[in-house]
């Protein structure tokens, strides 16, 4: 049953269905062929999104959405310039700045690469910079997105995983700092190398100006993380205040929205929840055949033969996040491997909260290596450069972002987490 299933699924992805179809007509075929009532698939795919927690996805998609499309994006970008602008190359400083500051708002990688790039990149080619070099550096400031909360795939995880969303948030912020301080360090590297221009004069003025426009911006997160960690309302709350604050900000504060906007910006979240929650119900059938088969125990048990040092194992570990991540949607991997996984890190003595943030880091990084690269898409269609270019300058990030994923997996003190 196991064998039918993992062959027809992949069968699927390599005819190019797309991935919740091919979840589940590769469960429906196994279910099938092992005599299982059909039946229980509708029951686990009913069963995988009845989950209060994931009330919360919707809205946080909404939330980007909505900033992403109005001035919250350019205000952040501007306040981000006037801190580091004057640095040589500080403009790649302020892409992973701003990239941190709209993560902390969207929850997406691929809304945070769209917004940043679109406000960056005309300044960055009209400063000299290298196009490729800076589309690369968004599209992996982009990764931050899922990392730093709110985050949809720790949402997710959560669900999964019956872990608190609000640990998972808490825990995000170093690894989201880091991911930062590591492409921040790559950049001024390479802005030296090719002695990029400084931007204008450190100026408390234009701080001022700058951080008085990107001040409503800039209080989302703090609504939305200081109401969750205060304990006033919870993750799911959150996300609808957060929905709630942002079209007052875009309808009454910058009003950069119409009505008409509103409308297309609540079909385009609509559609992009559906198909994630489409994902996550075929995922949790496929999550019920694989844990009925005792497949994720037989995985655990191969595995922890091949060595006896939990260090290996879990470079073993990082290597299947990583190369998971290349093929697999994040959303997807991250349903498909945490049921696989899980149970072997236990095994190993990991604390849960601290494989949550291995496996979202880790398939963070799926978001810049092809062919499923979706930061590099989203910032080949800002930059109308070839895919192939921005693929080629974004090596230098990449070799950064999986330090970082080694840091956190290797070292989990800094994190306030148990090894």
């Amino acid at each position: 049953m196991t064998t039918l299933l993992l062959c027809s699924f992949l069968a699927l992805m390599l005819l190019g269905v797309p991935i919740a179809l091919a979840i589940g007509a590769g469960t429906l075929l196994a279910l099938w062929h092992g005599g299982t009532p059909l039946l229980v698939l509708a029951q686990q795919m009913f069963q995988g999104v009845n989950a209060f927690a994931l009330v919360a996805v919707p809205m946080f998609i909404l939330t980007g959405d909505l900033m992403a499309q109005g001035k919250v994006s350019e205000k952040l970008v501007d306040f981000a310039d006037s801190l580091f602008g004057f640095l040589r190359g500080g403009l790649s400083i302020v892409s992973v700045l701003a990239g941190m500051f709209f993560a902390a708002i969207s929850g997406s990688g691929a809304a945070t690469t769209a917004a940043v790039g679109t406000s960056l990149v005309p300044e960055l080619k009209r400063k000299g910079y290298d196009p490729a070099s800076a589309a690369s550096l968004i599209a992996a400031s982009g990764t931050i997105g899922v990392v730093i909360p709110p985050s949809v795939p720790m949402i997710i995880y959560a669900v999964i995983a019956q872990q608190s969303v609000s640990k998972l948030f808490l825990g995000g912020f170093l690894p989201g700092l880091a991911m930062g301080i590591g492409l921040a360090s790559i950049a001024i590297v390479q802005a030296h190398r090719r002695a990029y221009p400084r931007g204008q004069a450190l100026s408390a003025a234009v701080i001022g100006r700058t951080f008085k426009g990107a001040f409503w911006g800039l209080m989302t997160p703090v609504i939305i993380l200081g109401g969750i960690f205060s304990g006033i309302f919870t993750p799911s709350e959150a996300a609808v205040v957060a929905v709630n604050y942002a079209l007052l900000v875009s309808l009454f504060v910058y009003r950069d929205l119409t009505l008409g906007d509103i409308y297309r910006i609540l079909i385009r979240s609509a559609i992009t929840t559906s198909v994630i929650m489409l994902v996550i119900a075929t995922s949790a059938a496929l999550s019920w055949t694989l844990s009925s088969a005792q497949v994720p125990t037989a995985i655990a048990q191969s595995v922890l033969s091949l060595s006896t040092s939990p260090y290996v194992i879990m470079l073993l570990v990082v290597a299947v996040i990583l190369l998971t991540g290349v093929f697999i949607e994040t959303a997807s991997a991250l349903i498909i491997l945490t049921p696989v996984l899980l149970p072997l890190t236990a095994q190993l003595g990991i604390d849960p909260i601290h494989f949550g943030l291995i496996i979202v880091v880790g398939l963070s990084i799926g978001m810049i290596t092809p062919p499923v690269a979706i930061n590099l898409y989203v910032a080949s269609s800002v930059t109308q450069l070839p895919l192939e270019r921005i693929t080629r300058a974004i090596l230098p990030y990449l070799l950064g972002l999986i330090a970082v994923l080694l840091l956190v997996v290797y070292v989990p003190l800094w994190l306030g987490v148990s090894g």
